[in-house]
């Protein structure tokens, strides 16, 4: 296979030709590089590269015998530059981290590469993560593939923009506020926040944090299983993690189940959204109708999201971040302060305000898929905005508060504790994808994936293959 037959191949076809030998990880990382050289600075999605290290990785696995090399058996993935790679600079798109080169990897990393994965680059990620927008003073921004006008949603853009330019096969990411579902939609691509505990990390500011996960990205849902089943599994240093399960989530995508009933909803109750994104993931949901799927419009009760995310986000960036804000005050984006500072600001009665409403809305979300099998909505309010934008202040003659509030249809998953995916599920007239957001129950991620699968049959776009990046001239022709 040439270069280009490998980038457009799929991740679970690579993998069955590394494990009979027929590929080696040496030829897929040959062929990573050509390919960001040539498309990654019309992106800049993945700024930090360590090939050496990627080489050094796959001549030690290749020693091992077939049976021994994990279920990735060499495939390369990048790493989101929020999370530590050991001899890796590491700079969560912070200057205060410019030149941090870690020597422990975290444990995600060390998962992965114990299933064979071959970690290459760090994908570009806001400051901090924060803003869903890839933007920070030390890499720049990461453009939008299908226009580079336009932003590639955040905090995952850069893995985002990797996997829809042929950069990557597989990519991880993490997600709060969407992090993993906003980048998708606006990328072409599926990201899948899982639930919390699903996937280990390292922890070292908070040991009781359940709304930042990380998770996998991909092109396609059976890829995205794939991916998930690499990351996956109980660590004792992560003592909120969970044990893999009997069932691999491969296998669960291919099987053919799928709902009963499912809800959609085009704002959950809570948020404006663009028409034009409410029209597209409305058909989409309607066409699970084809398979005998009765879906229906509704949605639970979310009442008190936005007060109970904008306190314990406030108060998780308060305990991570402000030693930060008292050292390096000024290199630190405001949004990013006013972030630290509103959670040191908060009393012990906001926090149990917060925690509390949580509560109440993880209740009624659970009560509410007692009569729904999954609950379908937009996975971004809006189409891609223009890259200058620092986020989304307004949609739909409504102005916004702050620069988190347009991500209320993401964080309120988080808020219930659900797996949250998010599916290519049509396109603009100018060219841009659309992401339908799928969320299953509390620790669904098998019955997800299934059904993502079936609609991705469905739907049967073609995102599945990498792009060359468009300059806006040639966006949507």
């Amino acid at each position: 296979m040439n270069d280009d037959s490998l980038v457009a191949a799929s991740a679970t076809a690579l993998v069955m030709l590394l494990e009979k030998g027929e590929v080696r990880p040496h030829d897929l990382l040959a062929a990573l590089q050509a390919r960001i050289a040539r498309v990654d600075p019309a992106v800049n999605a993945l700024p930090t590269l360590c090939f050496d290290r990627a080489n050094g990785m796959a001549d030690a696995l290749m020693t091992r015998p077939v049976e021994q090399r994990g279920i990735l058996f060499g495939l390369p993935m990048p790493i989101k530059d929020l999370t530590n790679v050991s001899g890796v600079r590491t700079t969560y798109g912070s200057p205060i981290f410019s030149d941090f080169v870690p020597e422990h990897s975290d444990v995600l990393v060390e998962h992965l590469e114990g299933q064979g994965g071959v970690v290459y680059a760090k994908s570009n990620t806001p400051e901090f993560g924060a803003g869903a927008n890839t933007f920070n003073p030390v890499f720049g921004a990461t453009r939008n593939p299908y226009n580079t006008s336009l932003s590639a949603a955040g905090s995952s853009g850069g893995a985002a923009a990797a996997l829809a330019t042929g950069m990557a096969w597989l990519a991880h990411g993490s997600d709060m506020g969407g992090s993993l579902r906003n980048p998708a939609s606006f990328c072409g691509v599926v990201g899948l926040r899982p639930s919390p505990g699903r996937v280990a990390h390292s922890r070292s500011t908070q040991v009781e944090d359940t709304l930042s996960v990380d998770g996998p990205m991909a092109r396609s849902v059976e890829d995205l299983a794939l991916a998930l089943d690499a990351m996956a599994g109980d660590e004792a240093r992560d003592p909120l993690s969970k044990p893999r399960p009997a069932i691999g989530f491969l296998d669960c995508a291919r099987r053919r189940w799928q709902p009963r009933r499912v809800a959609y909803s085009p704002d959950l109750g809570i948020t404006p959204v663009d028409p034009t994104v409410a029209e597209i993931t409305r058909r989409a949901a309607h066409r699970l109708v084809e398979c005998g799927v009765i879906v229906e419009e509704a949605h639970p009760d979310f009442s008190g999201a936005h007060e109970a995310f904008q306190i314990l986000r406030a108060k998780s960036y308060a305990v991570t971040r402000s030693p930060l804000l008292r050292e390096h005050r000024d290199k630190i984006k405001p949004e990013v302060v006013w972030n630290i500072e509103k959670g040191l600001a908060l009393t012990m009665e906001d926090i149990a305000r917060g925690e509390h409403m949580r509560c109440a809305i993880m209740n009624r979300v659970a009560n509410f898929f007692q009569t729904y099998d999954l609950l379908l909505c937009p996975a971004t309010i809006v189409p891609p905005f223009p890259v200058g934008d620092r986020y989304v202040a307004r949609c739909n003659g409504v102005e916004f508060a702050t620069y988190i509030d347009w991500l209320a249809i993401v964080y309120a998953p988080t808020l219930a504790g659900t797996p949250a995916l998010s599916l290519p599920c049509g396109f603009t007239a100018e060219g841009l994808p659309i992401g339908l957001q799928m969320i299953a129950p509390a620790n669904g991620e098998g019955r997800l994936l299934a059904a993502a699968r079936l609609l991705e049959e469905i739907l049967a776009l073609p995102t599945h293959r990498p792009i060359d990046p468009r300059p806006p001239a040639a966006a949507g022709s």
